[in-house]
């Protein structure tokens, strides 16, 4: 099963760039993980749910951090989910 890891935000977002270059860091040593990033402005139901609480950053559709990446937490985190 492929481990599937989303960036919520939007554009102009520091904190979503800070959690972006973390993820990406983390990402290197897990290539069989799928990545993708969404704006919530893009999307009503995501801009009412997260609006104040970018960025977000789900594995398997999960929530797994809000606000700031803990790297060391992502990692176990995606070891746990088999990545």
């Amino acid at each position: 099963m492929t481990v599937h890891v989303t960036l919520l935000g939007k554009p102009g977002c520091h904190l979503c760039d800070d959690a972006r270059a973390t993820v990406q860091r983390v990402l290197v040593d897990h290539p069989s993980v799928r990545f993708d990033e969404r704006s919530i402005l893009d999307d009503a139901d995501l801009l009412e749910r997260y609006v104040e609480e970018i960025p977000v950053v789900l594995i398997d559709d999960r929530v797994h951090t809000i606000w700031r990446v803990d790297e060391s937490r992502l990692r176990a985190a995606l070891a746990e989910a088999g990545a």
